[in-house]
């Protein structure tokens, strides 16, 4: 029996779960679910609520984004967006942990500007744009965040660039991020993330 994903086409964590998932070809059954009502029995294996979740049929769970895209690619990780390098290793979960912790609550506050009317959301977009500064240097060199390659730094963070580029996209290509502004549109162009975005059938 195949491990079963619950999971939301355009939520940024689960679909750095699918990318992942994807390329390792690894087979798992995929179930798209309604943030309005969602199902018991993803309730009952992950009473957090959120998605991704990794059922397994054994009924363990992984329940958070970066575990399924190492359990996925520690079985077949054919492009080596992992690291062999242990300090490498290290320094691309810390930018990943800027991004989850740092970023996607800045995040948050700029596209659900509307809710929190203490600020204008062009102040909620100044307190994210240092990150993106940071991404835009990285990339300035040879296209990539870290390494010279892609790593799962790029595949980790990408998704919640994209969201923050539909925020206001005319804004952000407007913006002086240009390495940025490229790097998004290559991947978001990419067979892969095109695959990993089809809606379900059926």
């Amino acid at each position: 029996m195949k491990p079963l994903l619950y999971t939301f086409r355009r939520c940024p964590f689960a679909i750095r779960a699918r990318l992942a998932i994807k390329v390792s070809g690894v087979a798992v059954q995929m179930q798209e679910i309604s943030l309005r009502a969602k199902p018991i029995a993803m309730l009952e294996c992950s009473p957090k609520g959120t998605v991704p979740v990794l059922k397994f049929a054994d009924g363990s769970v992984l329940e958070q984004s970066l575990d399924i895209m190492q359990w996925a690619l520690s079985i077949n990780d054919p492009e080596h967006w992992l690291e062999n390098d242990q300090a490498k290793s290290n320094a691309v979960m810390s930018l990943i942990q800027k991004n989850d912790e740092s970023f996607k609550p800045a995040l948050d506050l700029y596209k659900y500007a509307v809710r929190f009317p203490e600020h204008s959301e062009a102040y909620y977009r100044e307190q994210a744009e240092p990150f993106l500064a940071d991404l835009n240097t990285r990339l300035s060199k040879n296209g990539y965040l870290m390494h010279g390659r892609c790593t799962l730094a790029d595949m980790a963070i990408f998704p919640f660039i994209r969201q923050f580029c539909n925020v206001n996209p005319d804004w952000f290509y407007a913006s002086s991020y240009s390495h940025l502004i490229a790097w998004l549109d290559r991947l978001i162009s990419s067979q892969l993330f095109q695959d990993v975005m089809q809606k379900e059938s059926g």
